[in-house]
C-alpha cells in the first residue's frame, strides 16, 4: 500500500514551479473562491473512488470546516491542495485525506467526548467538533496552542478546550474518553491513553520511526486492546515522554 502523505516543502516547490513562481501564487489567495475549492477537494480527494470516503457526516463537516482559516497567510492558496502545509515549528497541517480518513475511522458520535494528541493547527479538532459533543485536545508546542486556541474561539467552536503540554500523558482529570485520536507519532502505543480510553472505546494512532509507521485503530475490551493496521502514514514524532514505557 502507497504512502499518503507528502513533504510539505515538495508540495510547495511543485505547485510553484506549476504557477511560475512562490510569490506570484501565494499572492493569488485572495482571489480563490474557498467554498468552491471545498466542494473539489470533498469530491475530488475524498469521495472519490480511489480514496473512498464514504461516511456522509464527515463528508459534510470537510465541506464545511474552513480549512485556509488554520493555515499560514503564505500557505492559504494550497489550503485544500491534495496534501500537509507547514504551520511552524517544525510541524504541519494533515493531508485532507488523512484527516477525513482517522476521522471516518474513529466513527464519531454526536454524544462522545474525544481527546486529541496533536493539536497542530486545530483544523482536525475543528472537524471533530462538528461532530462530537466535546473535544480536549492537547499540543507540546506552546504557541502552535495559543495560536489554535484563538482560531478556534475566533470561528465559535465553544465546545473545544486546548491545553498547552505533553500529550502522552494524556488529561487524565478528564478522562474518560469514547475516542481518541493522535496525531503525531510515537515507537510505541502510549498506556495513559489506553487507561484513559472507555471500555468499547476507540482510538486512532500513527506508530512507528519515521519513515516506517502504521496507522493503527485500536478498540478497548476488557481493559486490553484490539489493534488493527489500517494505513502505512508518515507522521511527525510525538515528543515528550514517548519513549517512557
Amino acid at each position: 500500500m502507497r504512502k499518503v502523505s507528502f513533504t510539505a516543502g515538495a508540495l510547495f516547490q511543485a505547485i510553484c514551479v506549476l504557477h511560475g513562481s512562490c510569490a506570484a501564487f501565494v499572492g493569488c489567495a485572495a482571489d480563490i473562491d474557498f467554498a468552491a475549492a471545498r466542494g473539489r477537494m470533498v469530491k475530488d480527494q475524498l469521495a472519490s473512488p480511489a480514496r473512498g470516503i464514504t461516511n456522509q457526516r464527515v463528508l459534510a463537516v470537510m465541506g464545511k470546516v474552513p480549512r485556509h482559516e488554520f493555515v499560514p497567510g503564505e500557505f492559504r492558496a494550497q489550503a485544500y491542495a491534495d496534501g500537509p502545509l507547514p504551520i511552524g515549528h517544525g510541524q504541519t497541517i494533515s493531508q485532507p485525506y488523512i484527516v477525513a480518513f482517522m476521522t471516518e475511522k474513529l466513527e464519531p458520535k454526536p454524544a462522545d467526548r474525544v481527546l486529541e494528541i496533536g493539536t497542530g493547527s486545530g483544523y482536525q479538532a475543528a472537524v471533530l467538533a462538528e461532530l462530537v459533543r466535546e473535544v480536549r485536545t492537547i499540543e507540546i508546542v506552546e504557541p502552535l496552542a495559543r495560536r489554535a486556541a484563538a482560531d478556534l474561539k475566533r470561528l465559535d467552536y465553544t465546545n473545544v478546550t486546548v491545553r498547552a503540554g505533553d500529550g502522552y500523558k494524556g488529561w487524565p482529570e478528564a478522562a474518560p474518553f469514547d475516542a481518541v485520536i493522535v496525531t503525531c507519532a510515537p515507537d510505541h502505543i502510549p498506556q495513559p491513553l489506553v487507561e484513559q480510553l472507555k471500555e468499547d472505546g476507540r482510538m486512532i494512532i500513527p506508530v512507528g520511526p519515521a519513515g516506517n509507521q502504521e496507522l493503527y485503530v485500536l478498540r478497548k475490551k476488557a481493559g486490553k486492546v484490539e489493534k488493527q493496521a489500517v494505513l502505512p502514514v508518515r507522521f511527525v514524532p510525538m515528543t515528550g515522554d514517548r519513549n517512557s514505557k
